[in-house]
């Protein structure tokens, strides 16, 4: 049996093709800040539309909040609450400007921080775009996908599991199909 060609990262993208994702209309990735996730969209998914999962955006601008109030949670609260506000409605430019303007003030180890929270959002600048994913009914945040994810490690990596490849994927698109109230479907002989 002749192997299937694989990429420079171990994966075959005929098989990454014929199971959708070079087939979909639009791609979107939802991440947190990790370089080489987006690295790997980058190299896997040029054309996707990439978003910072918005709670750890939102950690970030906690760690500028309690940077500036370290002693004040409600005046940390106070802070926050309008930069969170902004950043869902899409306006990233004005929390980028606000955070350039708190690191100026800022002295020592609270100016550290906020310069490093200020780069964070500076490198993710064009993934904050909050406001037109809530327009479009997108996802903000990863949580829904990373807890099918451990949904899936819990079914198939149970101990004394083992998967070939193929009876993986199988076992997978029947479980996708049962989630999806699909599962009548597959049965259709019509």
């Amino acid at each position: 049996m002749e192997r299937e060609p694989r990429d420079r990262h171990g994966e075959c993208p005929r098989r990454r093709a014929r199971d959708g994702a070079g087939q979909a209309a639009e791609v979107l990735v939802v991440a947190d800040g990790a370089m080489w996730i987006w690295n790997l969209v980058a190299d896997r998914f040029a054309t996707a539309t990439q978003r910072l999962d918005f709670y750890h955006a939102s950690q970030h601008l906690w760690a500028v909040a309690h940077a500036l109030h370290p002693e004040e949670a409600q005046a940390a609260h106070q802070w926050i609450e309008p930069l969170l506000k902004k950043l869902k409605a899409g306006r990233a430019v004005q929390v980028i400007a606000e955070l350039q303007a708190v690191a100026k003030r800022l002295r020592a180890k609270r100016r550290a921080t906020a310069q490093a929270e200020l780069e964070y959002f500076q490198t993710h600048r064009d993934r904050l775009d909050y406001g037109r994913a809530t327009q479009r009914g997108q996802p903000l945040g990863s949580g829904a996908i990373e807890s099918t994810c451990r949904q899936y490690q819990c079914r198939f990596k149970r101990p004394g599991q083992f998967w070939t490849p193929e009876g993986l994927r199988h076992l997978s698109a029947l479980t996708e199909a049962r989630h999806n109230n699909h599962w009548d479907e597959l049965w259709d002989t019509n």
